[in-house]
């Protein structure tokens, strides 16, 4: 779900949830915020919730649109799921082995993701701990570091 006109703060973006949605993308914002390495930044990004690089620490911004800071995790309550969107996943396949690897020690239910995003249709399933960790496993520097390296791979 896209944020709503005037939504411009992540509490704003949780508040104009469905009820249902709101604890777990808040619990979720929550274990994202509590992990993730400092000098991420968290705001809304493509309208949902973005923890990028700001182009405080990395002025050159998104190769897309250099207006955007460089986006890193993005969260959001789609139609029929939630969903986590890792571009560390889509960028550096030994995280993505190691997240696919984990899953399922954290999970019963199939692994349901596309490039970047993992879906969760079962809210009750949703293995935090797992996004938690997930969450740790890049500085902005780092990410900084390999994103340059695709970019210029092209």
């Amino acid at each position: 779900m896209r944020a709503a006109p005037g939504t411009d703060t992540p509490q704003k973006y949780i508040d104009q949830l469905p009820e249902e949605r709101k604890a777990p993308v808040q619990k979720l914002r929550s274990v994202i915020l509590d992990n993730l390495p400092p000098g991420f930044k968290e705001e809304i990004n493509y309208g949902m919730l973005g923890y990028v690089v700001p182009h405080s620490v990395y002025p050159k911004g998104y190769h897309c649109d250099p207006k955007l800071p460089l986006p890193f995790i993005n969260l959001a309550s789609q139609k029929n799921y939630i969903a986590v969107y890792h571009s560390g996943l889509y960028a550096d396949e030994k995280t993505m082995k190691w997240f696919t690897n984990e899953y399922p020690k954290h999970c019963s239910r199939k692994l349901d993701m596309g490039k970047s995003c993992i879906r969760f249709k079962k809210i009750e399933e949703i293995p935090y701990d797992l996004i938690g960790e997930l969450a740790t496993k890049w500085t902005p520097e780092e990410w900084i570091q390999l994103y340059e390296s695709k970019l210029k791979s092209r």
